[in-house]
């Protein structure tokens, strides 16, 4: 019980960063989400987003921060294993899973809904 309410506080929060971030600048939702995926990266690169996932759980791995992370270890794995290719190679099998599920999920969502004009 204690895992889901940790999740859902430290998800909440990330939550409002970009909500307070939209609301209190000029940056647009593209740009602070780009933001945080950036972020998700410079932090899984140092090695301080493991402790961060293991403390908060799914509330910092679903977030976009979570997603950069992915990244992150997917270029430090590819690049030990392939070199400097891995640069390349290392994000895209790392998140070729989240990103399928993504398209597939929204094209079954856009299959149930009804389209309308604004």
């Amino acid at each position: 019980m204690m895992n889901f309410l940790l999740a859902f506080l430290i998800g909440g929060a990330i939550c409002v960063i970009g909500q307070l971030l939209m609301d209190l600048t000029n940056l647009t939702p593209a740009r602070i989400m780009v933001g945080f995926v950036v972020a998700g990266v410079v932090l899984g690169a140092a090695g301080v987003y493991d402790w961060f996932l293991s403390f908060a759980g799914a509330g910092a791995s679903v977030p976009l921060l979570g997603f950069g992370n992915v990244i992150a270890g997917g270029v430090k794995k590819a690049v030990q294993e392939q070199g400097a290719l891995g640069i390349f190679t290392g994000p895209l099998t790392a998140a070729a899973g989240g990103v399928a599920a993504a398209v597939c999920f929204g094209w079954l969502g856009a299959l149930l809904s009804q389209a309308r004009a604004k």
